[in-house]
């Protein structure tokens, strides 16, 4: 399994071995533990250009997923290697929702890590009648109430 945390902003410290570990243990969690993510953390800026290119939502937003298979769903068999994609979180928006929810930066991007490794597995909270969301929160429960 490869894990790879990019940190491509300065606005806040991060510990990217800790979300490196908690990229791992989610594909664990998942089935998925030969697979391998890369997380980027990025400003703003960066976030709102990948989602009005490939969204046509010309806004920021928090978190980003771009699966490497088209075809990806949370049905498909794990292989022995494969790199489902990339997670793109941005700080700034991860900063004004961990201070809206009173929590810290570190549990905001925990969550949105969690999310985005989700949506790269084949998870569709926009089609799947709360399924998602059912599993990201006993993933939440699991992997960061136990801290």
């Amino acid at each position: 399994m490869t894990i790879e945390v990019v940190n491509r902003q300065r606005l806040a410290p991060v510990d990217r071995r800790r979300l490196a570990r908690l990229a791992s243990d989610t594909l664990s969690a998942l089935g998925r533990a030969q697979s391998g993510v890369t997380l980027a953390l990025v400003r703003d800026t960066a976030i709102r250009s990948l989602n009005r290119r490939f969204r046509g939502k010309d806004t920021s937003t928090d978190v980003l997923s771009f699966p490497a298979s088209d075809h990806q769903t949370e049905q498909s068999p794990p292989v022995e290697y494969e790199s489902l994609g990339d997670v793109v979180i941005s700080t700034d928006t991860a900063l004004k929702q961990a201070r809206e929810a009173g929590h810290s930066l570190d549990r905001e991007l925990s969550e949105l890590l969690i999310h985005g490794v989700l949506h790269l597995c084949g998870y569709d909270h926009e089609r799947d009648n709360g399924k998602m969301n059912r599993v990201e929160l006993s993933l939440r429960r699991k992997l960061l109430d136990e801290e």
